[in-house]
């Protein structure tokens, strides 16, 4: 959650008919007495107005699933060069690929094609590795399948523009049937047949299936073509069509979201009491994520982020394949758990890498920049595409962040490549972006929303360079982020199980039906509590979350919500206008996401400027003077965050109150003897054996909670253990010895602290005044 600098607007369409409710309440079938206003409204605006069409909408057993005979000739093609390779008993490969779409399809092929051909000796698969290999296919990859003596290849989720591989699997004596849902080629490949819902018409009910639904509607064809069904129906496969589905950017409509709904009512079987689950990997995997399977969101915050997160911290995602089809409950716990620790891990980097990226957005002009396009030599590939999609939500333009490879060896022939992903804003085709620019890249391929690519390191600025010009022709003078639309304007009152209810009616939400955005007028939070998430080793993570309660004047009781990322001290002091979320939480009771807060604004104030010129007093150099300001003053005693003087002067414009800036000057201690009063303390508190509490060492160590909370993940990987006990802490200390390298972390987070304090103690009043006025506008 962050302040929203970006403008919002709630969504406008034409007035809702007073009928429309009473009809959407008859066709779910929903109590007469409460009638579902929200999702009424909700379904309005998004423009589901035809009730016959309504009612598979909301019900996929009311739905008419397309037959894959749809796909036409190719489809006719695949399964008759299935059944002669099941004739003449051939070995046949699949080729997947390593995020959670390919992942499941290729488990959707291996469970499906498996009933034919005998897994191991006449059936494998192939997954190419995520920080070694790009998407699509690749030459050893063809030819260490040739060498098994494998004569057809089935890709699931890749292929369609691998042409060079595809010839050259041809030349290998390789028979390959392309299913995928990414950019056709503008020729066709030397394949059997290339099953992809891009050659649909974009309104037919098949053309946003992903991979895993296009491999899922292969193997229907094909079982529907067997002279006798085999032992398990198609049906059984949908289960990891729906993780497939959900975690991938594709547009749940027509029959992708039919296989979603009815993927999701297969899914949650693997948790009911006394169900003999087939996949127990599923259950253990929502074991872990604390989730009973009924919900997309199951997916896309649990089950698909594991899957994910195995190839961005291993590179190899092979494992996981097995995970979702081995029947060995013991082997699917143990592989459950090293997935649960990839996203751990996941998490952590993936904070760090934001952390970085945002350092160096802080000397590029964004003012002036159309694209985001960045690039480091230590960045963990894997996380890449998280962090662009995050920087290119939160500034609205379409990043690239690149990994650079090590400088080959002096006289090396080798190209110096960067490597990385790319992540679009509405609107923008990413791919056509990449396709006009394709001179100067090595490889790329993706959607039109996301991207992976490679190019020679010494293009990364021409690039940058090419991108901007283009989106500055096409776009004209940069504008801001288009506004972020307000679904609901609804009150805190208002939140709840009844709410909740109305909004699960429209799941799954994804492209073309986002969840929805709720707005909450003049809100405030309380008892605003963050602490570090830990790993399945309980090992602390620097990833943190803030618990807190939501309360506006309707309000019987505060509401509970969550805020990932960040520490209780950044929650907004007083009221604000705040974009929520509404879900469960993770005691099953209905919570919100606020990702978004603007400070809430003045009323029946015309000249603001005034007001804050008139209401901000600068004590900070005469401290002795505070005693005797007036008891309404609102007084500043500790240096405030970046941000933080706008912040508590919009609180005191807000309610009226002057306010007083009257911290002191920064700390003078060198970092090094901060840290090396944290260890004293430290040991001291081993020693004796005694707790302490957070409190006692910020006033002590004169440090904020965030570099608190960076000094002591340093202590752990330096020998300390550290407990929570209540509002207090055991620090205790093992025999590992010191290694004074640890400690950087900390000492860069007391270095640009004391930078923070510096700048806030020196500004001029001003300066603070045009900072407030800004936050006021």
């Amino acid at each position: 959650m962050a302040e929203c600098h970006q403008a919002w607007s709630i969504v406008a369409t034409d007035a809702m008919p007073s009928s429309w409710v009473d009809q959407v309440t008859q066709v779910i079938d929903w109590p007469a007495a409460t009638p579902p206003r929200h999702a009424a409204q909700l379904l309005w605006q998004r423009g589901f107005r035809d009730l016959g069409q309504l009612r598979g909408f909301l019900d996929p057993h009311q739905y008419a699933p397309t037959a894959a005979a749809a796909f036409g000739d190719d489809m006719q093609w695949a399964v008759q060069r299935l059944l002669q390779a099941c004739d003449r008993t051939e070995k046949v490969a699949i080729w997947g690929d390593f995020d959670a779409d390919g992942v499941t399809a290729t488990a959707v092929l291996w469970d499906g094609l498996g009933q034919l051909f005998t897994p191991h000796d006449q059936l494998r698969y192939f997954i190419p590795n995520r920080l070694t290999d790009s998407h699509g296919l690749n030459r050893h990859g063809l030819e260490t399948l040739a060498a098994w003596g494998c004569s057809l290849v089935v890709t699931c989720d890749t292929g369609s523009t691998s042409l060079a591989e595809l010839t050259y699997a041809g030349e290998l004596g390789l028979d390959v049937i392309v299913t995928d849902h990414h950019t056709l080629p503008p020729r066709r490949p030397p394949v059997v047949a290339i099953i992809n819902p891009r050659s649909l018409p974009w309104q037919h009910p098949l053309a946003t299936l992903s991979g895993v639904a296009v491999a899922y509607k292969l193997v229907e064809a094909l079982y529907q073509a067997l002279p006798e069904p085999p032992t398990y129906p198609v049906e059984s496969l949908l289960d990891l069509v729906a993780i497939g589905l959900i975690a991938d950017l594709v547009e749940l409509r027509g029959d992708s979201r039919y296989l979603a709904q009815v993927g999701i009512e297969h899914l949650q079987r693997h948790v009911q009491p006394g169900h003999d689950s087939r996949r127990p990997g599923i259950a253990a995997l929502l074991r872990f994520c604390k989730r009973m399977g009924d919900r997309p969101t199951d997916i896309s915050f649990g089950i698909g982020p594991r899957i994910n997160a195995v190839s961005r911290i291993h590179g190899d995602a092979s494992f996981c394949v097995e995970l979702l089809t081995s029947p060995d409950p013991d082997q699917c716990q143990r592989l459950a758990a090293e997935a649960e620790l990839a996203n751990s891990r996941r998490k952590a980097l993936q904070r760090d890498v934001m952390a970085q990226v945002e350092q160096q957005l802080a000397a590029v002009d964004l003012a002036t920049s159309h694209a985001i396009v960045l690039a480091n030599e230590q960045w963990p590939a894997g996380v890449l595409g998280l962090v662009a999609g995050q920087v290119a939500q939160r500034y609205g333009r379409p990043t690239l962040l690149l990994r650079l490879d090590p400088e080959p060896p002096e006289g090396s022939d080798t190209i110096r490549l960067a490597r990385g992903s790319a992540r679009s804003v509405q609107g923008l085709d990413l791919y056509q972006l990449m396709q006009d620019h394709s001179h100067l890249l090595h490889h790329f391929g993706g959607h039109p929303q996301a991207a992976g690519l490679s190019l020679p390191a010494e293009n990364v600025p021409l690039l940058a360079a090419a991108l901007n010009r283009q989106l500055r022709e096409q776009l004209g003078p940069l504008s801001l982020a288009p506004p972020l639309p307000v679904d609901l304007v609804v009150t805190v009152a208002e939140l709840g199980k009844s709410l909740f209810r109305q909004l699960k009616l429209l799941e799954p939400y994804g492209m073309g039906n986002p969840v929805p955005r709720l707005l909450v007028r003049q809100a405030w939070f309380t008892n605003g509590c963050h602490r570090n998430i830990r790993d399945l080793q309980g090992g602390k993570l620097r990833y943190i979350k803030t618990e807190f309660m939501l309360w506006d004047d309707t309000a019987q009781q505060g509401f509970p919500g969550e805020w990932w990322g960040h520490y209780q001290d950044e929650l907004p002091p007083g009221r604000c206008d705040a974009l929520v979320e509404l879900d469960f939480d993770a005691y099953k009771r209905a919570a919100i996401r606020c990702d978004w807060w603007r400070l809430g604004r003045l009323r029946d104030l015309d000249d603001s400027a005034a007001v804050v010129g008139a209401m901000l007093m600068d004590q900070r150099q005469s401290q002795e003077m505070v005693s005797a300001l007036s008891s309404t003053t609102l007084v500043v005693d500790q240096c405030p965050r970046p941000g933080g003087v706008a912040t508590l002067v919009a609180e005191a414009t807000a309610e009226q109150r002057p306010l007083a800036l009257a911290y002191g000057p920064p700390s003078s201690a060198a970092p090094l003897d901060t840290w090396t009063m944290l260890v004293g303390m430290a040991k001291y508190l081993s020693r004796v054996g005694k707790p302490v509490r957070r409190s006692h060492l910020l006033e002590r160590l004169q440090i904020c909670d965030r570099s608190l909370d960076i000094g002591l993940d340093c202590l752990t990987t330096m020998g300390f253990t550290i407990q929570p006990e209540g509002p207090e802490l055991i620090i205790q200390q093992r025999s590992q010895p010191l290694t004074p390298g640890r400690i950087r972390p900390f000492l860069a987070a007391l270095q640009e602290e004391a930078f923070r304090r510096h700048y806030f103690y020196q500004v001029p009043p001003e300066i603070l005044q045009t900072m407030a006025q800004q936050s006021l506008n």
